[in-house]
């Protein structure tokens, strides 16, 4: 059998399609890696809550692998939409890299003022943690990112660890603390998404953690019962059962938290559920300061 494994174009995108593909060639299947352009890469300057949020760049995938153009396609999880496509299924996932974020600077700490990101839930950490901060817009790939960076328009900028690791960079700054900087639900998580069909599940779930895949599917759980997306500072993280839940105002001065063990996905729909009660009004109130269609007047399944 011979794979044709769908990817961005990025580099980091390139680096974890490759990932896979070594890891399948391991286990005796052959592989091709195909590039498919999707507009989150080519629009590159506005936030990515006026353009579409992350799943700009998971849909191009998807339509590709329903018109037989690719057998599968290789994701970060934390970019794949809650709502899938009908005839496309999670076929792995994989052990899970860092799921923290790392800020990258090169100033001293205590100079740092100016920070790059176009997260909502960064924003907001960052100005729980010092409202003195200024945190600017930074949209594009890792080596977009780490130009604009070293050219000075940043202090410092915020980045996923596990992109890092990936690309085998090296960079001064730190690790974020997970505990008070949530990361985002599925970060640092790649997965292996197929046409249903039997010879392909079989064949990628070769690759499959079991569990990595328990703690993301509650993250994903949860995430799902409290919506919200990317358009609200929500940060969601499961290890070994042990559920961290954080709702931010979009300034960060108010928190809404959770922490508490999880069993079973069940459990972890009845905790977002509750969840979301209690965060309601900061999760609408970002909808309504960004411009976005409050909560209420969408369908259940929209969110």
């Amino acid at each position: 059998m011979r794979l044709i494994i769908g990817t961005r174009g990025s580099r980091l995108a390139l680096a974890q399609a490759d990932k896979v593909c070594g890891m399948l060639v391991e286990k005796g299947v052959r592989t091709e890696r195909k590039i498919i352009r999707t507009e989150g890469d080519t629009n590159t300057t506005a936030p990515l809550h006026e353009i579409g949020g992350q799943g700009l760049f998971v849909r191009a995938l998807d339509d590709a692998i329903l018109r037989g153009e690719i057998d599968a396609a290789v994701h970060s999880l934390k970019d794949v939409p809650a709502i899938r496509p009908h005839g496309v299924v999670t076929s792995a996932v994989l052990p899970r890299d860092s799921p923290a974020d790392f800020l990258a600077h090169e100033k001293p700490i205590g100079e740092v003022r100016v920070i790059g990101t176009s997260s909502t839930r960064r924003k907001a950490q960052l100005l729980r943690q010092d409202p003195s901060h200024v945190v600017k817009g930074l949209r594009g790939n890792v080596d977009t990112r780490l130009r604009k960076l070293l050219a000075g328009e940043y202090d410092a900028i915020v980045i996923a660890e596990a992109g890092l690791q990936r690309l085998s960079i090296e960079l001064p700054g730190e690790r974020l603390p997970v505990e008070s900087f949530v990361p985002a639900p599925n970060q640092g998580t790649i997965v292996v998404v197929s046409r249903d069909d039997p010879s392909l599940t079989e064949t990628l779930s070769l690759l499959d953690d079991p569990v990595t895949r328990s703690d993301v599917a509650i993250e994903r759980a949860v995430m799902e019962e409290v919506g919200g997306g990317c358009f609200t500072p929500l940060g969601i993280y499961c290890k070994a059962g042990h559920l961290i839940i954080s709702a931010l105002s979009l300034d960060g001065l108010r928190e809404i938290r959770r922490e508490e063990d999880v069993d079973t996905v069940p459990e972890a729909r009845s905790i977002g559920k509750a969840f979301r009660s209690d965060a309601w009004e900061l999760i609408d109130e970002a909808y309504r300061t960004l411009g976005i269609q409050p909560i209420e007047e969408r369908k259940a399944g929209d969110l």
